[in-house]
């Protein structure tokens, strides 16, 4: 079964700035302001979280809609979900079949998605 010296691996294979956070628990700086994501081994996987935005006062469902959409259409790893206050996307792959390859597959889609999809999302911001 892979462990932290196979996700430091991959992480330095990938040439990503990243800083280990706590134990098990690495994040990978994406050099956007709360778009960072964080990859933590909970045995048996491995998981991948970024925040995407906080939950907005108006437009949930509208916002609920579009998420939903963008899980079936755009992500080929993962989901958009809520957690408390805050939109993120998540994944889960176990570690006991985990290579390079899928690892790279992850990261990369799931910080595609991101970038691809702040323009969707970004009606449903505050204005600052």
């Amino acid at each position: 079964m892979k462990g932290r010296d196979d996700i430091e691996s991959y992480l330095l294979r990938m040439d990503l700035p990243y800083e280990e956070i706590g134990q098990d628990t690495w994040m990978i700086n994406s050099g956007q302001k709360d778009r960072n994501l964080v990859v933590r081994l909970a045995q048996p996987v491995a998981v991948f979280r970024s925040k995407i935005m906080d939950v907005p006062e108006k437009g949930r469902e509208d916002l609920y809609r579009l998420l939903l959409e963008l899980n079936i259409t755009d992500l080929l790893h993962g989901a958009y979900g809520i957690e408390g206050s805050t939109i993120v996307i998540s994944d889960a792959l176990e570690l006991e079949n985990l290579d390079f390859n899928e690892f790279q597959a992850t990261v990369e889609d799931m910080s595609l998605a991101a970038a691809n999809h702040a323009t969707k999302l970004a009606k449903f911001t505050k204005p600052a």
